[in-house]
């Protein structure tokens, strides 16, 4: 919202509290609907559990490129435990300075202690972070 003034802008925002709050308290059910529908028909819920087997595949998969790639780079490295983790994050162990310096040399973000999202992990993109990790960590 633009305002007018400092008292103007107050009361807007007020206004806008007070339309907003029942958002807040009481959620939309659609949601809780969407989930029972998938939870209680068999042919939705069987296709869920496919979908949700079909991404986990894919993680594991994408932990076993990305390990492959940094051996295929040379990495005399052991990262073995890239594929013993499971899940949507990964702890590469690499240091603070080793991440900072993906981000500044390769564009590749991770948490300042080496955790890395491998759902953001691609057949497009994992030969690039193997080699960019590797780059960093020899």
């Amino acid at each position: 919202m633009v305002c007018s003034s400092k008292e103007e802008a107050q009361r807007v925002m007020s206004q806008v509290k007070i339309i907003i709050r029942p958002t807040y308290s009481n959620p939309p059910i659609h949601g809780a609907r969407i989930a029972g529908l998938v939870l209680t028909d068999q042919a939705l819920n069987k296709q869920w559990l496919q979908e949700v087997k079909g991404m986990a595949d894919r993680i594991i998969g994408m932990r076993t490129k990305l390990r492959d790639g940094l051996k295929k780079e040379g990495s005399s490295k052991n990262w073995q435990h890239i594929t013993d983790q499971i899940g949507m994050f990964c702890f590469t162990g690499m240091t603070q300075d080793q991440v900072e310096r993906l981000a500044k040399e390769f564009s590749i973000y991770l948490t300042k202690d080496g955790r890395i999202s491998v759902a953001g992990v691609t057949s497009g993109n994992v030969d690039y972070l193997a080699h960019a990790m590797h780059q960093v960590t020899k």
